[in-house]
């Protein structure tokens, strides 16, 4: 069977429809009108993005994404309570896609009783209801994606709050060449013969295990998430120099037959000079205990660009491999029974 046969068998809800128009989240984002001018001009000593899955990976990416630039302590919280240190002088931002998320909910009640800066983000639910109760800023998203799927909005969204309270400079090229970098790369990876359905082929009947530099270990959890969500399987990162203090070790007693799996490893030309040679080094170690190693990188000049080249190409990876290893990339079975059983007593 050809891959587009494989697509029209699996993927049933036309979910690479959402995909080829990623770059399209982009540009709702940033065309996206809101107003939190009242939390402009306050210097504050913490930010926090709270949220789980989908909505938190987007707080991850941006750490990697402004590490040079943000000068506010910056964390991401995916639990039901606060750390102690938010106070009434922090800025919370509250990422539910959709709107229902109980550790967030959690959370925003906790952030309310602290009297810190809210800003609420999402498509709806229980989080929209409580922010007009409490006249807090909610910036309303566009709904029907799954979370995971809706990364961009999500991203951009936060990065565009960031922008007009005057945390960053402003961002508008950068984005402008993220959105055409999307747009060409759809295109790319729509041939029959390309390195996303390529890579996918290789993966299957093995774990992928994704190592990362720590510049951009966001990326290399995203990939892992994807893989577990769209492509049904488990997967493992972890980052360099990191895996290089504990995890390397177990490399050493590795057998296929217990643990089949492939490496990939996440390059970027801006990583730490001992980072770069780790990688080489790392890879030799594990070559030698029999495993094969792919390496994926982004060419494009500018750090923040080849992120999301990086993001976008282990997007479609994920997507491919599951039409490949015969799974619907949108469902997520367990998932939901996890949650029916949460909300029954």
């Amino acid at each position: 069977m050809t891959i587009n046969d494989l697509i029209k068998q699996y993927d049933t809800q036309n979910q690479i429809e959402v995909l080829k128009n990623s770059y399209g989240q982009i540009e709702f984002a940033w065309d996206n009108k809101f107003d939190v001018s009242r939390m402009k001009d306050f210097k504050y000593s913490a930010i926090l993005l709270t949220g789980l899955g989908g909505s938190a990976i987007a707080g991850d990416i941006l750490q990697n994404f402004l590490s040079d630039e943000l000068k506010t302590p910056f964390v991401i919280n995916r639990s039901y309570s606060l750390p102690q240190f938010i106070n009434e002088n922090s800025l919370v931002i509250v990422s539910s896609y959709s709107g229902n998320t109980e550790e967030t909910i959690s959370v925003l009640n906790e952030a309310l009783k602290r009297k810190c800066k809210i800003i609420c983000v999402g498509s709806g639910g229980k989080i929209k209801q409580i922010s007009e109760e409490n006249n807090l800023p909610y910036i309303t998203v566009k709904g029907s994606y799954q979370p995971r799927f809706a990364l961009y909005i999500s991203f951009f969204t936060v990065l565009k709050i960031f922008q007009q309270l005057n945390l960053i400079e402003p961002k508008d090229k950068l984005v402008s060449s993220i959105l055409n970098l999307l747009k060409d790369k759809t295109a790319e990876y729509l041939k029959e013969e390309n390195i996303s359905i390529e890579t996918a082929k290789s993966l299957i009947g093995f774990i992928p295990v994704i190592y990362a530099g720590d510049i951009i270990s966001s990326v290399g959890y995203r990939f892992k998430c994807q893989v577990n969500e769209n492509s049904k399987l488990n997967a493992f990162s972890n980052v360099i120099p990191e895996m290089n203090h504990n995890e390397i070790i177990g490399w050493e007693s590795y057998l296929d037959k217990q643990f089949n799996a492939k490496v990939v490893n996440l390059i970027d030309k801006d990583y730490h000079p001992q980072v770069s040679k780790r990688f080489l080094v790392t890879s030799e170690l594990i070559r030698n205990a029999g495993v094969e190693i792919i390496n994926l990188e982004s060419k494009e000049d500018d750090f923040r660009v080849r992120m999301f080249d990086l993001i976008y190409l282990c997007d479609w990876i994920s997507y491919y491999l599951a039409v490949l290893r015969g799974f619907d990339p949108i469902t997520i079975k367990n998932i939901n029974t996890l949650k029916e059983r949460l909300a029954n007593p």
